[in-house]
């Protein structure tokens, strides 16, 4: 009789020590999908706080900011590729022009004239614009310069409605003989094509005021040739 009560326990044993052994599994493969879980959230709120700090320091940057960078960087490889050519002997404009294709060239040209169309002069306060343009055009800035005055004053180098600018630059010697450079061209540039054209004492006057004398020079010019007979019969008497 114990025996056979013997053999009824042992199946019931088994199964229960199989259940104990599957349920221990399977919170053991719920406690590792917990731990994957908690790690993949720390990993989401690493990231999100690095973007929120990328995000941050792309706001505080200027407007234009990627479009100067990428130039910049155009900039770099440009001299880095005349470099190279120098310490072949080769021509730097002669190889750039051996590796641009017809096509790209075409499209540039097209563009370029798209970009940039040349109106003529309009008034003034276009041609200041479009000098004040090409001059920005020429500033190279330069990057380690930037880095250090980023270090030196933080988040006072980008101004704001509140910050106080008078004072607080100094320009360095370089910048000075820059800037006294690039005016020196300008005064010559402007004597050059800016000349005063003498005013004639003894010239007859046949004009109103400054833009109707203008109007008769302009005239005279394309149609003098022809209307002279006909002035010198006006002022004759003897015009029919």
């Amino acid at each position: 009789g114990s025996s056979g009560s013997e053999d009824e326990e042992r199946p019931g044993a088994a199964a229960a020590a199989a259940a104990a052994a599957a349920a221990a599994q399977k919170r053991e493969e719920r406690l590792r999908k917990f731990r994957e879980l908690h790690l993949k959230r720390n990993e989401a709120r690493k990231l999100n706080h690095q973007e929120v700090v990328e995000e941050d320091k792309r706001l505080k940057l200027p407007p234009n900011w990627e479009a100067k960078k990428a130039r910049l960087e155009w900039e770099l490889k440009v001299e880095e590729k005349k470099r190279e050519c120098a310490a072949r002997g080769e021509d730097y404009e002669r190889v750039k022009l051996l590796e641009i294709s017809a096509e790209d060239a075409e499209r540039w040209e097209r563009k370029k004239k798209r970009k940039n169309p040349d109106l003529g002069f309009s008034d003034y306060a276009a041609a200041q614009l479009r000098q004040y343009q090409r001059l920005t055009r020429q500033i190279k800035p330069d990057l380690e310069e930037y880095e250090k005055l980023k270090e030196q004053y933080g988040e006072a180098l980008y101004p704001t409605s509140d910050s106080l600018l008078h004072g607080t630059h100094v320009p360095t010697k370089e910048g000075i003989d820059r800037m006294v450079t690039d005016l020196e061209k300008q005064i010559e540039k402007r004597e050059k094509y800016s000349r005063r054209r003498p005013y004639n004492d003894d010239a007859d006057i046949d004009y109103i005021n400054e833009r109707n004398a203008k109007f008769n020079k302009k005239a005279e010019r394309f149609y003098g040739k022809y209307t002279a007979e006909i002035k010198q019969n006006l002022e004759r008497g003897t015009a029919v």
